[in-house]
């Protein structure tokens, strides 16, 4: 087979199961292939968290062949694709365009390099252990920095390594408080506060935190460990999306020369603007 040879789709989802099991998923994801062909070639592979309207467009526009994204599209049913709605619309995009679809949810956010762990790196740890299971699957990643920083700091070098939205990062602690012991859970994690407690964690690094859990997990904290981050859902899964590219290509061994890879620039964090936030945290 000479290298101009494009590879099929059905290779690629290979590697991809290789990466990301779909059995390593929570029983209520949909994850795997949802639009495309497996016999179909594949040149052109796009990357990116949530699979919307601008990032299939995107994907469109580059001639990607495979959109690899973390979010589902269908993870709720539908009774119609028509593109009088935008999940309707979304899938004639993709089918009409002949890109295939592939999502990797909740068995990225578990796998070895996996969100959890891209999430723990940004944080600045190294040897990380699992925060806790679900379904005998490690939901999380607890671990320690190589120094004591404010929590200040350690936000700020955060931030660094996210890629900036409107609503930047939001903190729960004292900014001059020593952190050292880090839990992370990549999206929506406002249901582990108990197992970041359990960890010993000085703060928790998640997204999608709502007033009232955070407030009851301050009041239990009594003002102490562990401080709470909410680094943004679509901020702190981004991050992944380089070492899902570095991995897929590594996957693919010596056919990586046979196909392209590209990262989404869309993004997909909802949120344009603030007004009137209290930068200087005033209690």
């Amino acid at each position: 087979m000479s290298d101009d040879t494009p590879l099929t789709l059905r290779e690629v989802l290979d590697v991809l199961a290789r990466l990301y099991p779909p059995e390593s998923a929570q029983s209520w994801d949909r994850v795997g292939l949802v639009t495309g062909d497996p016999d179909q070639p594949v040149r052109r592979i796009h990357l990116a968290v949530d699979p919307t309207l601008a990032v299939v467009e995107e994907a469109r526009e580059l001639g990607a062949d495979l959109l690899v994204t973390h979010h589902p599209l269908l993870l709720h049913g539908v009774h119609s694709v028509a593109t009088t709605s935008a999940k309707g619309a979304t899938v004639t995009g993709l089918v009409v365009g002949d890109v295939a679809l592939y999502v990797a949810h909740t068995n990225a956010d578990v796998a070895a390099d996996g969100v959890c762990e891209a999430l723990a790196g940004a944080c600045g740890l190294g040897h990380t252990e699992p925060l806790t299971r679900s379904e005998g699957q490690p939901m999380g990643r607890v671990g320690d920095l190589p120094e004591v920083l404010s929590l200040r700091r350690f936000v700020q070098d955060l931030a660094v390594h996210l890629r900036p939205t409107a609503g930047g990062v939001r903190v729960a602690g004292p900014p001059d408080a020593p952190v050292r012991r880090v839990a992370v859970l990549g999206g929506a994690g406002d249901d582990l506060f108990d197992a970041a407690r359990e960890a010993g964690a000085d703060v928790y690094v998640t997204a999608d935190l709502r007033h009232h859990p955070v407030l009851e997990a301050r009041e239990e904290a009594r003002g102490g460990v562990p401080y709470l981050v909410d680094a943004g859902h679509w901020a702190s899964e981004q991050v992944w999306l380089a070492r899902a590219d570095r991995a897929l290509r590594a996957g693919l061994g010596d056919d990586v020369t046979r196909v392209e890879t590209h990262i989404s620039t869309v993004r997909t964090d909802p949120w344009t603007f603030v007004v009137g936030a209290d930068g200087g945290g005033t209690p």
